[in-house]
């Protein structure tokens, strides 16, 4: 079977330049200019937070992972309500005001951390603070993108905010090493900052949007959006899939990845390399997809789920580093037409005044399955083995993919007019 694209509507051949005609509508191309700095400040941010809790007094692993588990607590919190307010208010409000908190929290840090005055405590706060900045932005994503742009170039823009996030995925941690080297854990924090506001002011510079969801209460909103996503057997489908491969395939992945490459493909360069050509596929990925709109998108980006396996059934195999990083290549490249195609899907087919709530429920399962796959991946492993927890994550995701395409609502599905 070939991918097959439905022709523009204007006919004309897809070269480069037109492929790249989406830059030229001024909000996008302000939002990804804006959300392009925001991405490699968080690409910059875990090292430099890292790195900067070791150093201060009772600093540690476990004082990291108290940081790391207080931000990630406050996103769950935050992730529905911050749903409910992008579908009541408006994506950029929302967006905006996350952003705000985003540059405050980092603002601080920076001061606390460059005048050498941090406490612990200190840095946990600002975590809890960021994390509510995270919680908050996300849902807006797919809420703010459809107006921003034509229903014909959301796919085009999709693509190019998914390159986007593999590029700051491969420069922002490097560039972070190397301002830590040569300055400290202060200075990458402060640029964070610096990239947050950069992303307020382009955000600032967009319309506001009217408000599409009426004001009811907050429990009754998030009913709503539980029916919507109950309602369409595709979308909770994919959001269960999704869900469930960040537990039982990524997770572990992620956690006995390093754990294996330290054993016998070179430690952590080797897997610092591992992830930056991860991110490299996803920027090829995501440039494939300019200029096309595939038929039946939403099982073309079910299948490319499966691309998540190849790493992890590498790293089983116990292949040569060379290969592992093929696989994360190929891996990367998968993820990029699964995020894209499907949230083109999603922001076509889902009204408009529950976008966010539907973006936040989809997130919720991500988030909140991700960190109970870490926590089980190093007990589990000890009972069975790292290749052998691989390999079933691999069985795992290879079946799942394979039922989910046997769905007529997924494999049947083809999106031709947006809704609003």
């Amino acid at each position: 079977m070939t991918l097959r694209t439905r022709p523009p509507s204007d006919s004309r051949p897809r070269t480069a330049a037109h492929r790249l005609r989406t830059v030229r509508h001024s909000r996008f191309r302000r939002f990804l200019v804006g959300q392009s700095m925001s991405l490699l400040g968080s690409g910059m941010n875990t090292i430099a937070t890292t790195f900067a809790v070791l150093q201060l007094p009772g600093g540690g692993a476990g004082a990291v992972g108290v940081v790391m588990a207080a931000r990630i607590l406050a996103v769950l919190i935050v992730l529905l309500i911050g749903g409910v307010l992008t579908d009541r208010i408006g994506a950029r409000v929302v967006m905006l005001t996350a952003d705000l908190l985003r540059f405050t929290s980092q603002g601080v840090l920076a001061v606390l951390l460059l005048t050498h005055s941090a406490r612990i405590w200190e840095v946990v706060a600002l975590a809890v603070v960021l994390g509510i900045g995270e919680g908050g932005f996300g849902p807006g994503l797919t809420a703010l993108v459809p107006g921003l742009v034509p229903s014909d170039d959301l796919a085009d823009a999709n693509a190019l905010l998914e390159v986007t996030q593999g590029m700051t995925s491969v420069v922002g941690p490097g560039l972070a090493g190397l301002l830590i080297a040569v300055a400290d854990a202060g200075t990458v924090v402060a640029v964070d900052a610096i990239s947050y506001g950069v992303s307020v002011l382009a955000l600032a510079g967009l319309p506001t949007s009217p408000s599409a969801a009426p004001r009811r209460g907050a429990f009754t909103d998030l009913e709503r959006g539980w029916r919507e996503i109950a309602s369409r057997t595709w979308l909770w489908v994919t959001t269960l899939h999704i869900s469930l491969f960040n537990l039982v395939l990524w997770a572990p992945f992620l956690v006995l990845g390093p754990a294996l490459a330290q054993q016998r493909l070179g430690g952590a360069r080797a897997w610092g390399l591992v992830l930056a050509v991860y991110g490299t596929g996803s920027i090829i990925g995501g440039l494939a997809l300019l200029g096309r709109n595939p038929n039946r998108a939403l099982a073309w980006s079910m299948a490319a789920s499966a691309g998540w396996a190849i790493p992890a059934a590498a790293l089983a195999a116990r292949v040569p580093l060379a290969w592992v990083a093929v696989a994360a290549l190929l891996a990367g490249g998968g993820a990029a037409v699964c995020h894209t195609l499907l949230a083109t899907v999603i922001q076509r087919e889902v009204p408009a005044e529950v976008r966010g709530r539907i973006s936040a429920f989809g997130s919720l399962g991500a988030y909140a399955l991700g960190p109970l796959g870490l926590a089980l991946a190093g007990p589990v492993s000890g009972v069975v083995g790292a290749e052998r927890l691989l390999e079933l994550g691999v069985l795992w995701q290879l079946t799942a993919v394979a039922v989910v395409l046997t769905l007529p609502s997924v494999r049947r599905h083809d999106s031709k007019r947006p809704v609003t």
